[in-house]
């Protein structure tokens, strides 16, 4: 009779944990909305999972991928939580630019609390690069040079003050004792042109991202001194030294990844963890995220949204540091 019973609860509970799996089916319509024009890191974001939800059976019909440009995310944040706060196929792709902004405020009257952080797909690293012709050698010739002479080195970079790569040249320079707000740092739009800049002599170092300088390491027109990641990189870029391992703490990673409106329930938000918890094993998916030049980051549900909170904090008071924040 006991063993009757426990076999009874047992089917049971298998039966609730089948129908609760159920309930949460996937959406009628998928979107993906990017916060940027066509072309660019959110775009390839949108692109990389319209592609590896499709080819693994994720979803029947092709995601919609929707363009809205304005702060680096913020207009696309501020439209989901006031307008569409609970559509269940719609998903929004998300960058640490997009956290950076959000530590300072620049999303308006929104916080990093009003939405459903959902899943990441892949993260890219900082990197110092500079002409493969270059005197500096080593990451520690260049910021030697530096703190000799602050005026020796112009730094170019796709953004403008108070971004991720004016935030990670600054930390860096920070380190060689240099004021961040006197080094020479020149604003350009883009990744590709501070690369142009600095084959031409314009500029003598270059912060970016590691994955746009790739087809320039291949060229061998650049070296990189160093990639702000904890370890060094798999494959080719193995060779390219980190710059914690020569003594300069400084990792930055650049995560990209995904959130859902603030009123999505829980089923169907259930249904995109689960979803992308499968979809970042499948071979498909790691072809994809490849060849967008990312790095294996799979962080989902419950350990993202901590994950993002503590980067937003840890963002905030580096912005401080810097007056770039309250």
């Amino acid at each position: 009779m006991k063993k009757q019973l426990i076999s009874t609860i047992t089917l049971a509970s298998l039966l609730c944990g089948s129908f609760s799996v159920a309930a949460a089916e996937a959406p009628a319509r998928t979107e993906c909305i990017a916060p940027a024009k066509p072309g660019g890191g959110f775009d390839l974001t949108c692109k990389l999972i319209q592609v590896s939800l499709l080819e693994t059976g994720a979803i029947e019909k092709p995601m919609r991928v929707t363009y809205m440009p304005g702060g680096v995310g913020a207009v696309a944040y501020n439209a989901i939580v006031a307008q569409r706060p609970g559509e269940p196929g719609t998903v929004v792709a998300f960058s640490g630019g997009s956290l950076l902004n959000l530590s300072q405020g620049k999303f308006g009257r929104y916080g990093v609390d009003d939405v459903r952080w959902l899943a990441s797909v892949g993260t890219d690293y900082g990197m110092i690069a500079v002409r493969a012709d270059a005197p500096w050698k080593t990451l520690k010739d260049l910021l030697s040079a530096l703190e000799k002479d602050p005026n020796s080195v112009v730094f170019g970079a796709g953004a403008s003050i108070g971004s991720q790569d004016w935030m990670k040249t600054a930390l860096l320079v920070q380190k060689a004792g240099v004021d961040p707000h006197k080094m020479r740092y020149v604003a350009f739009e883009g990744g590709g042109e501070p690369v142009t800049a600095l084959m031409g002599n314009h500029v003598q170092a270059v912060s970016g991202d590691l994955s746009e300088m790739v087809p320039w390491l291949e060229g061998n027109k650049l070296r990189v001194l160093a990639v702000f990641a904890e370890n060094r990189l798999p494959g080719a870029l193995a060779q390219v030294p980190t710059a914690r391992e020569q003594g300069y703490d400084l990792v930055w990673p650049i995560i990209r990844g995904f959130y859902v409106g603030p009123k999505v329930s829980d089923a169907d938000y259930q249904w995109w963890v689960d979803t992308f918890t499968r979809l970042q094993q499948t071979d498909e998916f790691k072809k994809q995220r490849s060849l967008r030049g990312l790095f294996e980051f799979n962080l989902n549900g419950k350990a993202l949204d901590e994950y993002v909170k503590a980067q937003v904090n840890d963002y905030r008071e580096k912005a401080k540091a810097f007056g770039l924040a309250k």
